[in-house]
């Protein structure tokens, strides 16, 4: 039976246009459109440039990760924030979605042979166990790991139905099909937030004017977390 994970060329080129730039250390596909195209990738825990990558779990599809960035404008991780620190269960279930994110990231970083990153031992993403930080990081854990494992993931993706659902293919024109694949990354190489594993400042976060997705200083591929796939 064929993985439905394993990593294509076809898959590569993909991403590479979902991000508008080239794909780096992806190990798997963890989540795919119903076409077949990439929805989640996974990274490896240490880039190929030896950087400590903390985003196991990828968000790639444009339309996916900019209906996430309309929930993040309006306020929803704030909301998340506070029911958090007010609901013990929800917390406790939240801190299982952190331990499982952990487990994953070991038996990817297996795959990869990359070995064990010190670096970023106990570290998850998103905020997790104890804040939201970035809702691109739990929807991109709901979607790899399945209904279930993040509430938070689990409760974006379901306020995230008036832009993108599970069971529809919104990939027609979302990405330059025409144009040559990406072969130039321009991006900021090293996880955001954890400046101190880079030795420089951290990128800033991006934000939407007009309903349009702007970057601060990092690429698309460099939401709240980092820069892998």
């Amino acid at each position: 039976m064929t993985d439905p994970t394993a990593v294509t060329p076809q898959d590569l080129d993909v991403i590479s246009r979902q991000l508008g730039r080239p794909a780096r250390d992806v190990v798997e596909v963890s989540a795919r459109c119903v076409c077949g195209n990439p929805l989640v990738a996974a990274t490896a825990p240490r880039l190929s440039n030896g950087t400590p990558f903390p985003t196991t779990f990828y968000l790639t599809h444009p339309v996916v990760t900019s209906a996430v960035s309309r929930l993040e404008a309006a306020g929803v991780m704030n909301e998340m924030n506070e029911r958090l620190a007010a609901d013990p269960e929800l917390a406790t279930a939240y801190r299982r979605a952190h331990e499982a994110y952990l487990a994953e990231r070991g038996r990817v970083g297996e795959r990869a042979g990359t070995g064990p990153v010190p670096e970023i031992d106990g570290v998850s993403a998103g905020g997790m166990p104890e804040r939201v930080k970035c809702l691109h990081v739990l929807v991109g854990q709901s979607l790899a790991m399945g209904q279930g494992v993040n509430p938070l993931g689990d409760e974006a993706i379901e306020r995230i139905a008036e832009w993108w659902t599970r069971d529809r293919c919104y990939c027609v024109g979302a990405w330059d099909t025409e144009s040559p694949v990406p072969s130039r990354d321009l991006s900021r190489h090293g996880p955001q937030g954890l400046p101190s594993m880079t030795g420089r400042p951290a990128p800033v976060r991006g934000h939407e004017t007009g309903g349009v997705r702007t970057e601060g200083t990092a690429s698309a591929a460099g939401r709240t977390e980092g820069e892998g796939a």
